[in-house]
């Protein structure tokens, strides 16, 4: 269940400007980042060859995508946020994206950030501007850090 429930849109636009608060921790596994390899046809061995990484890595152990922690912005966000009147949402885009530290397996992830900005889109829509860090327990940098963009619709 989300952390935030929030009624509708006007109560959602309260938000604009503020800080959210942190959200729960999601162990990346194994088979998460075997299975995120499936889906993007990259079978690079950093990721999925266990024996090979604790052998030749300078990490001792498989390191997650980078584009893995982008994927679960909307997990995250999901398990964060909820606005009860939204009907739909989807992914309008990102403005900018980093990667500064990698995500080892059985490495914890958790959202922070903030919502930058609320605009209205079409008659019963808005895109919402969020500021996010996705931070990992396993390192003092975040794993991803993005400006992402999403709709919702009433």
């Amino acid at each position: 269940m989300a952390k935030l429930q929030i009624e509708d849109f006007k109560e959602f636009r309260a938000l604009e400007g503020k800080d959210l608060p942190a959200g729960d921790w999601l162990k990346v596994t194994q088979e998460m980042i075997n299975d995120f390899a499936k889906a993007t046809l990259d079978f690079q061995w950093i990721h999925i060859d266990v024996e090979k990484s604790q052998k030749y890595s300078p990490f001792k152990k498989p390191v997650a995508h980078g584009f893995m922690s982008l994927s679960l912005l909307s997990k995250l966000l999901g398990d964060l946020i909820k606005v009860k009147s939204a009907k739909m949402g989807g992914n309008y885009g990102l403005n900018k994206v980093r990667f500064p530290s990698p995500v080892l397996v059985d490495s914890q992830l958790r959202l922070k950030g903030n919502i930058q900005q609320i605009e209205n889109y079409g008659e019963n829509g808005i895109k919402i501007t969020w500021n996010l860090i996705v931070e990992c327990d396993q390192n003092e940098k975040p794993a991803c850090v993005a400006e992402f963009i999403s709709l919702m619709f009433e």
